[in-house]
């Protein structure tokens, strides 16, 4: 069986069904200038390259990456210094997500924790109501 890269053109219904999003979004990007299709009059087709570029772009907005992060991550691969800049942007970008998830963890942490407090508080001057009546 042929590997998906090994077609020459993907229709857009094909990308929708085997990424699970919609015509919109494909259409999002392409406006946003991440993915370049060819027209053939009002039909796009979409080569390989832009396959992948759709999976990259996926991903990075299951990180949790803006448009304009992962444009500049795509942007660096094409531009020196290259693959190795690209790299080294991503791990510098992907820390920083990390951290600021990591902040987000504590502040829903604490947050539980001044709930459970309330909480206890109101059971407790229930139990205190409910004694005096």
């Amino acid at each position: 069986m042929k590997s998906p890269d090994a077609k020459e053109f993907f229709t857009i219904t094909e990308l929708t069904r085997e990424f699970g999003i919609s015509t919109r979004t494909i259409r999002f990007y392409e406006d946003e200038n991440l993915i370049h299709p060819v027209r053939r009059g009002r039909t796009r087709l979409f080569r390989p390259a832009d396959r992948r570029l759709l999976m990259l772009i996926l991903r990075g907005k299951r990180l949790g990456f803006s448009i304009a992060e992962i444009r500049e991550i795509l942007a660096m691969y094409k531009e020196p210094p290259g693959e190795e800049g690209q790299l080294r942007l991503l791990i510098q970008k992907v820390s920083d997500k990390r951290g600021q998830l990591h902040q987000k963890r504590q502040d829903i942490d604490e947050t539980i924790t001044e709930l459970d407090d309330v909480e206890k508080q109101c059971l407790g001057r229930l139990a205190e109501l409910a004694v005096g009546t």
